[in-house]
């Protein structure tokens, strides 16, 4: 299981990059809008940050040839290495362009799925990573967290060389939940993998502590 941070926003990214052990940085149009700059500003500061880790970099493209194309230009213009994943959503020209950018050498994340059968379709287009969105199929009361469950098995079962992806999360729960579900990665926005990691009976026992160590500790370093 591995963590990925669902932002753009630089400041964000710095803190937790900090401290939490992040595989890499998802992004799409509407997390780029948000911070009101270009993404020729913006990319090569999530790089310099994110360094060796994945970037996810979604296109903005319609059409298979114009996803194909924008990817490859993306490659060159920010000098994108091997953790480099084209975020392709699964309509049609998408699902066309997947095998298009993986004859290109270049890593495909199917994104904006929502049912079981996307997930699988992508990846028989050989989608490295597929992208169920959680939150936003439990508001549609289609059960995020078990379609999450029944793609990660039918990926397993049948051996596909592609992983789960899980994103769109309103609360601690669902991450826990899709991890107790066997789900290989998810992305997490800012403030839940701020709680992931905090519990306010860890933040008493470290004050215990620190109450206790007076006088106890006494070897300068």
């Amino acid at each position: 299981m591995i963590y990925m941070a669902d932002t753009a926003n630089i400041e964000q990214l710095k803190k937790l990059y900090y401290y939490f052990p992040l595989a890499g940085v998802t992004t799409n149009p509407s997390i780029l809008a948000m911070e009101k700059k270009p993404i020729s500003e913006i990319v090569p500061r999530i790089q310099e940050i994110v360094g060796d880790g994945m970037v996810h970099f979604q296109v903005a493209s319609e059409t298979a040839d114009d996803m194909l194309r924008e990817t490859l230009k993306y490659k060159e213009h920010f000098g994108f290495g091997d953790e480099y994943y084209s975020k392709i959503p699964v309509t049609a020209e998408g699902l066309r362009a997947i095998p298009m950018i993986k004859n290109a050498g270049i890593k495909v994340t199917a994104t904006a799925i929502f049912t079981h059968q996307q997930a699988l379709v992508a990846a028989q287009a050989g989608a490295d990573y597929v992208a169920p969105y959680v939150s936003r199929l439990d508001n549609i009361s289609s059960h995020g967290i078990e379609v999450v469950e029944h793609i990660t098995k039918t990926l397993n079962h049948f051996g596909y060389d592609c992983k789960v992806l899980a994103a769109s999360f309103k609360t601690v729960d669902q991450v826990h939940r899709i991890v107790k579900r066997g789900c290989h990665s998810a992305t997490i926005n800012f403030e839940l993998l701020e709680a992931l990691r905090s519990h306010p009976m860890t933040d008493m026992a470290v004050a215990q502590f620190t109450k206790d160590k007076e006088g106890i500790y006494d070897i300068a370093f």
